[in-house]
């Protein structure tokens, strides 16, 4: 009897082994982005990954594809659709390609302020923002920006006459930014953000909205000597996660995860804010010229988009999203631009 239950006991092992072991296999959870490796959004995402290694006891490895290896942001979005991707930090051009209720929170010009208006704004929505993407299969890590797009051109701009004479870059992922574009007069070439600088070389474009940061990183500035000082919008995106992966990752740790994404999400904005002024000054080093805006040529880009608030309102923007947003900005001008606590 005895021999008996010591051969159940060592087959019980032999059979529960293979089920032991892939319950202790690390979750690689998979990441893409268009953030260049090296940048401090790179390494914000590497130092997250870390915490996220120890908190979970080697539970959860965060692998991340930073500099578009996993093609546009278009591209991510299907790769974690089919399960080839898990997650990815990507603007709203991106997040739209999920859900459009993204774009209210960037595809409206000029339409942000200041950045407090901008966070006061973005921490009233959220929610509303969050609660969509989860209906499409999509938890948020966190919402953050790099502060302000900016016009970088090979020949000065300075009125919207300037720059329809140029040919625009515009995301291949936003085909509704490309809509408001030609609506507004300009010449825009639909592009994906990797192929910028080639396409610089080759006459493809020679004007670009982009925040200083990515135009520092990708040495925009070699060729567009150009910067128009305008606030066209902020540059918003989020790191997501598919939930089928993130069902997968132990209950135990996910609020500790969520905790440290949240925590991430703000030094990301904090860095990308900061270093947007610091790539300004280092390229204006290297001969950037910087064209500042008076409140008349303010006016004048202004007119331009109060013509296409028909295009954006229902068309780009979800209409019930689009009058959220505007509701939320005079809530905060109404109460003399308190900082969202």
């Amino acid at each position: 009897m005895n021999r008996y239950i010591r051969f159940c006991l060592i087959l019980g092992l032999m059979l529960a082994g293979p089920a032991l072991r892939a319950a202790d296999k690390p979750i690689r959870l998979k990441l893409g982005t268009l953030a260049p490796a090296g940048t401090s959004y790179h390494k914000s995402l590497q130092a997250m990954g870390e915490k996220w290694r120890k908190a979970s006891d080697g539970a959860v490895q965060l692998v991340i594809f930073p500099g578009g290896t996993q093609g546009s942001e278009a591209d991510m979005v299907g790769l974690m659709q089919t399960g080839n991707l898990d997650a990815g930090l990507i603007t709203t051009g991106g997040l739209s390609e999920i859900d459009p209720a993204a774009l209210a929170m960037q595809v409206m010009p000029m339409f942000f302020r200041n950045l407090d208006e901008l966070d006061y704004v973005a921490q009233k929505m959220r929610p509303q923002l969050d609660s969509r993407l989860l209906a499409k299969g999509y938890i948020v890590l966190f919402w953050s920006d790099s502060g302000w797009v900016r016009f970088f051109s090979k020949s000065p701009v300075v009125h919207p006459d300037d720059l329809r004479k140029l040919k625009v870059y515009s995301g291949s992922d936003s085909p509704a930014a490309y809509d408001v574009w030609k609506a507004s007069g300009f010449n825009p070439v639909s592009l994906e953000a990797t192929g910028i600088p080639q396409c610089l070389l080759s006459g493809t474009i020679n004007a670009v909205p982009t925040v200083p940061i990515f135009a520092l990183a990708a040495q925009l500035d070699s060729q567009t000597k150009h910067m128009l000082e305008l606030n066209w919008g902020p540059l918003v995106g989020a790191a997501v996660v598919h939930k089928k992966t993130w069902d997968r990752v132990p209950a135990a740790v996910r609020e500790a995860l969520l905790k440290i994404a949240a925590e991430t999400g703000q030094q990301v904005k904090a860095a990308g804010r900061a270093e947007s002024d610091a790539a300004v000054a280092a390229m204006v080093k290297r001969g950037l010229m910087v064209q500042k805006v008076t409140p008349e040529v303010d006016s004048e880009w202004r007119a331009v988009i109060d013509k296409v608030q028909g295009q954006i309102r229902g068309k780009v923007v979800p209409a019930d999203m689009f009058d959220e947003a505007q509701r939320i900005a005079k809530e905060y001008r109404a109460g003399g631009g308190a900082k969202p606590q």
